[in-house]
């Protein structure tokens, strides 16, 4: 990879060209959870995305009200199917 922070597709690994690839380790470790441990984990990750994403809204329109920021989250949460 180079430093200057930009990235050269060959330069990453195979298994990092695919966004839904996990991570050796993280695999091994989530081999080791009951289901209900990873579906704690699983709802972590989705309220963490969504309140990332509100206050990412928020920031980027000021002048929207909490309500449509939430549609507008739940729409590209949704990919437009809500």
């Amino acid at each position: 990879m180079k430093s200057s922070g930009s990235y050269d597709k060959n330069s990453i690994p195979a298994n990092m060209n695919r966004i839904e690839a996990v991570d050796d380790v993280i695999g091994q470790i989530l081999k080791q959870k009951s289901p209900l441990e990873r579906l704690e984990i699983s709802f972590g990750l989705w309220r963490s995305a969504r309140k990332q994403l509100f206050f990412y809204l928020r920031s980027l329109h000021p002048d929207w009200d909490d309500t449509k920021i939430q549609e507008e989250v739940v729409k590209r949460i949704s990919h437009g199917a809500a």
